[in-house]
């Protein structure tokens, strides 16, 4: 049984270890909630869900405090009645607020627990779930849990292609293909932004400014500007000259990634677990901003990928459209840098972290 859910964080891992678990033989149970992008990503993916209460901990003081504990109770109940239908030989968990009732009741039931744990900084549940896990999986060394084994995030299909291609330097035709349905030259010097959808007015507000210069320098763009973000993005596209707007290509959003990652020489990014993983992956330098809320989290996802060399970071209150033209710059038209870049985030980044996890599940299996 996988548990996770919520957000793409959580459900893109769990699909990609659900479908490496399947290739080995094993069946497979998602268990989410019912109003997480799970609903509707899982079924797609052909994995079983089943669905629980949502029951996320307060983090101040209000209403709902005192609702917690009937909610937690409900997702418990919920949670028990579908464990001891499924008899599942282990749990993993992803984290979020399904993972918590299923951490308690596998401990209740003696099942073996293997805890995966995206970011840095690890979250409530799995903090919890580590306690009495079998196995813990990091995406991140250093990540402060007890007995982390470091194994990546178990990437999507297509992006693990992709990033088995790059490694054995047999992507150019994925890239040729990608470049010429934008209009590209195969040659072209080019860079993806993802303004992506929490706190995506700032950076697509710096790039945009940013855009005459950047493409008067002869870099190409895909900017993805999350959804009903693209306003800035269209009319910087609007005021460019004739002779330079193929060269900015402007989407709200790309549902096949693997072919954006393809056409770029670099990617200009906030800093999810997920994303990080990718990128460095796919041996791409990068400049991340992270997202300047929560416990700090996207700093330290980055910190890894900064520390090898195969990124720099700019903070959020820094971000500035003349800060990004530098950086842009050193990344793609340095090519000694970019070459450096790339080569350390081939050094850092995980591929197989799909197996990895596998393999921990196998190995807690009773």
């Amino acid at each position: 049984m996988l548990a996770g859910g919520g957000t793409a964080g959580h459900v893109n891992p769990l699909l990609a270890t659900a479908a490496e678990l399947v290739s080995r033989g094993h069946s497979v149970v998602a268990l989410g909630t019912e109003k997480g992008l799970e609903v509707d990503l899982v079924p797609r993916a052909g994995v079983e869900l089943r669905t629980i209460p949502r029951a996320a901990a307060p983090r101040r003081i209000g209403g709902d405090l005192f609702r917690f504990p009937g909610r937690l109770r409900r997702a418990l109940r919920e949670t028990s009645r579908i464990v001891d239908e499924v008899r599942p030989d282990v749990v993993v968990g992803f984290g979020g607020y399904v993972s918590t009732p299923v951490y308690i009741v596998a401990h209740r039931r003696g099942i073996p627990i293997v805890i995966h744990e995206a970011n840095a900084r690890p979250g409530l549940a799995n903090r919890l779930g580590a306690r009495w896990a079998a196995r813990v999986a990091v995406a991140f060394p250093g990540t402060p849990l007890r007995g982390g084994i470091v194994t990546g995030i178990p990437l999507s299909a297509e992006i693990e292609k992709l990033a088995n291609l790059k490694q054995a330097g047999r992507a150019g035709v994925m890239r040729d293909r990608a470049r010429a349905a934008l209009g590209w030259p195969e040659d072209a010097v080019a860079a993806l932004i993802v303004g992506g959808s929490l706190g995506a007015a700032r950076l697509n507000g710096a790039i945009a400014e940013a855009v005459p210069a950047i493409v008067g320098h002869g870099i190409h763009l895909i900017h993805l500007t999350g959804r009903g973000k693209d306003e800035d993005a269209e009319r910087a596209f609007g005021d460019l000259a004739a002779k330079h707007r193929r060269q900015y290509v402007v989407e709200e959003y790309e549902l096949e990634m693997a072919k954006a990652f393809a056409a770029v020489d670099a990617v200009v990014c906030r800093a999810g677990a997920a994303t990080v993983a990718e990128v460095s992956a796919l041996g791409l330098p990068a400049l991340y901003v992270p997202l300047p809320i929560g416990n700090g989290e996207q700093s330290l996802n980055a910190a890894p990928a900064v520390e090898a060399g195969a990124a720099t970071l700019i903070e959020d209150a820094q971000l500035t459209a003349s800060s990004l033209v530098l950086r842009l710059e050193a990344m793609l038209l340095d090519v000694r840098t970019a070459k450096a870049m790339a080569t350390a985030a081939r050094g850092i980044g995980i591929i197989n972290a799909a197996e990895r996890l596998a393999d921990l599940v196998e190995e807690a299996s009773p």
